[in-house]
């Protein structure tokens, strides 16, 4: 269960760490999908960086063997992935919800094999 939990937690900074960034540095390619969902850019820059710090504490608690940083960690990422998701139905696009539903359902894997 260990090195589940190891894949899935260095899989989820390494997305939200590139994601995070390319949302908070506020470039047209990072906003697009948040855009698409009628996402306001100033949102869409702060869910990067909550991203960003949620890679990061993935990262240093996967590194310092802390499991309370991973776990807001995944936390974090899997109210964000809930939020992404209401975006989306909201904006009557459920087709695009597919990946936010996916690391929803990577980060709860994530959470239970702690």
């Amino acid at each position: 269960m260990q090195t589940a939990n190891t894949v899935i937690v260095l899989f989820l900074a390494v997305v939200f760490l590139i994601a995070g960034l390319s949302k908070a540095s506020g470039s047209a390619a990072g906003l697009s999908g948040t855009r698409d969902v009628n996402v306001p850019d100033g949102l869409a820059r702060l869910v990067g960086m909550l991203e960003t710090l949620a890679a990061l504490s993935l990262v240093v608690g996967f590194a310092l063997d802390n499991l309370d940083l991973q776990i807001y960690g995944l936390i974090t990422i899997w109210i964000i992935m809930a939020g992404a998701i209401f975006f989306h139905f909201r904006s009557n696009k459920s087709r695009t919800a597919f990946p936010a539903m996916l690391l929803l359902l990577i980060a709860t894997f994530g959470i239970a094999s702690l």
